[in-house]
């Protein structure tokens, strides 16, 4: 039972690759602020095979670095906080082992399967596959590809309430035939959650029975006009704490150890993200990059959406960043030359050796090149998802009902996106936050005025499970501990010929600036922009280069300082650079700013 008020909070994320804790108190002052945190490998794998292992580690850091007691004599977390020893609480949040692995099923690949897609996603979970009537392939094809997946559990959806029940029972039979086994351990049926048409819930059991785990929630589109993406979302969820993380190496243990239930770092992140955008009443964009998967969360005009590139990531994952982004794209990062095979070796290496680190210079450049291409290839594949429903006024319930008025066109709107918000060890853990900004801004290419934040230490997992729990300890650990405001972008879009002045910025800040700074086209520079200091600037791009409000047309806006300061890119948009580009290393060091 957990306690009204929660002095002494201990939560830990247990990633693909590294384990972390963190401690947070209630001061004196009466707001919540973090103490300390302490990270260890996980040991979801062999030898160890028991995630535990790496949690305890993990808060025996926290221990050393605060001299506090947290651990009994028999190995599990002390609750509650008596005397000094032990927490009041414990929360974890976990990917490790795979995260929650699905597969998605609709009779409409554009319709029923992508808000099916869309349900699992922002339940934190990777999409292996998504089944549909009308994929293009045959039956006897997807019968072989649910047997060889082995996912934790499938959503089957299709059709809307009242309509034609024949196509989501010929999907159900689909499933029959395979006969499908779960990922992880052997004595339990796979779940199913079936969210489709209600009048089909008596076929689909009858389908089904005895061979999987079958669960019913309400349609996901009850009618062509509406989504209704909640209860499968909190099914997923329940499923993954029963069945999924029960059968996981030392999972069960850690069940017992925690005051709430386990969630899947990905849904902890987009709770955290969501509350960020509502809160403030902005567009944001937020990337969390991990050893295995890359997840994009995004929130423009209230609309929250959530990808995961399962096959991005900089660790485990790392030889398919690239392979799908090509040597030339890598390497287009790089201000250096080397061979193909040297890269491609030294990739390899970080593979089968995923907790460590850059031991050089060269090392750190090419690490750092391969996020790039791994946070622009994961964006793309975000806005090509993040889209209105198809052809008509929809209203869309991923956490929230609200109304939306696109239709199959992305709602990802980089002119007015207000906060561009960057998470995982390679961002988090960067030598200099000037070289976060610079690898956010090179991956994601900002346009107009945007702010750039980054999470501190890798927190935000933590705090999101935490937000339903103790949602005041959570928001303020988010705005005092969490975010590291670095500072704002301003990228006015269009091409020219270098040289030629493209933006002008004037204006005074609070603290007493003053800014007057023109910058020629194919220049990025960084002025010094203190953190918490802003002005309100007037913005003024040349002919044939817009800041919002059409091309040439000058704009007021409001830009904010931060440890990094102002970054004023005018390489254009889209940034043309090629590994074969002329100068390429020239320009590379020639945008380099260090802070």
């Amino acid at each position: 039972m957990i306690k009204k008020e929660q002095k002494t909070i201990l939560a830990t994320d247990c990633g693909s690759t590294t384990t972390k804790a963190i401690l947070i108190e209630l001061q004196e002052s009466g707001e919540y602020r973090l103490v300390v945190r302490g990270e260890a490998p996980t040991t979801v794998e062999a030898p160890f095979e028991d995630v535990t292992k790496g949690v305890l580690n993990a808060v025996h850091e926290v221990e050393e670095l605060t001299g506090k007691t947290f651990v009994s004599d028999d190995e599990t977390i002390i609750r509650p906080e008596e005397n000094g020893v032990g927490t009041d609480i414990y929360i974890s949040t976990s990917s490790a082992g795979g995260g929650l692995q699905m597969m998605v099923s609709g009779v409409v690949k554009s319709m029923t399967a992508e808000s099916a897609e869309r349900a699992a996603l922002g339940a934190g979970s990777i999409v292996m596959d998504v089944l549909a009537s009308n994929d293009g392939r045959l039956a006897h094809e997807k019968i072989e590809r649910i047997r060889r997946l082995r996912p934790d559990m499938i959503l089957l959806s299709g059709g809307i309430d009242g309509g034609t029940t024949k196509h989501v029972v010929e999907l159900a039979e689909l499933i029959a035939a395979a006969r499908p086994r779960p990922r992880l351990g052997s004595g339990y049926n796979l779940p199913v959650i079936f969210a489709g048409n209600k009048d089909a819930i008596d076929d689909v059991a009858r389908t089904l029975e005895g061979l999987v785990d079958l669960k019913n929630v309400a349609n996901l589109r009850p009618v062509l006009e509406h989504e209704n993406l909640a209860p499968a979302r909190d099914m997923i969820h329940n499923l993954f704490m029963e069945h999924v993380m029960a059968q996981a190496p030392g999972y069960s243990k850690l069940m017992e150890w925690t005051d709430a239930p386990i969630m899947p770092t990905p849904g902890a992140v987009g709770l955290i993200m969501e509350k960020i955008a509502k809160k403030d009443g902005i567009d944001l964009v937020g990337v969390d990059i991990g050893g295995a998967t890359t997840d994009v969360f995004s929130v423009f005009g209230e609309v929250f959406n959530r990808t995961v590139s399962a096959n991005l990531g900089m660790s485990y994952s790392v030889s398919n960043v690239l392979a799908e982004a090509g040597f030339d794209n890598i390497m287009r990062w790089v201000p250096f030359d080397i061979d193909p095979e040297i890269l491609r070796d030294r990739i390899g290496n970080k593979m089968i050796r995923p907790t460590t680190i850059p031991q050089t210079m060269e090392d750190l450049q090419i690490e750092q090149a391969i996020a790039r291409e791994a946070l622009r290839l994961a964006f793309i594949q975000h806005k090509s998802f993040a889209v209105g429903l198809k052809g008509v006024q929809q209203e869309r319930s991923i956490s929230d009902a609200f109304e939306q008025t696109m239709s199959g066109e992305t709602l990802v709107n980089m002119m007015s996106l207000n906060l561009l918000v960057g998470s995982g060890g390679v961002l988090s853990h960067a030598p200099q936050r000037a070289q976060a900004a610079h690898m956010m801004i090179d991956a994601f290419m900002p346009e107009g005025v945007t702010r750039l934040a980054v999470d501190s230490i890798f927190m935000m997992p933590q705090l999101g499970v935490l937000a339903n729990v103790n949602e005041k300890a959570a928001t303020e650990v988010f705005e005092k501990d969490c975010l590291i405001h670095l500072g704002t972008c301003v990228a006015p879009v269009g091409n020219g010929k270098e040289g030629r002045e493209v933006i002008q910025i004037t204006g005074k800040s609070e603290k007493g600036t003053n800014f007057n700074v023109s910058v020629n086209y194919g220049d990025m520079i960084l002025l010094p922009f203190e953190l918490g200091d802003r002005v309100h600037a007037e913005i003024h791009p040349a002919k044939g280069f817009d800041m919002g409000e059409g091309a040439g047309k000058s704009v007021e806006r409001t830009l904010h300082g931060g440890v990094v300061g102002l970054v004023i890119d005018a390489r254009g948009r889209p940034l043309n650079l090629e590994r074969n580009t002329p100068n390429r290393v020239e320009k590379l060091n020639k945008w380099k700013f260090e802070k």
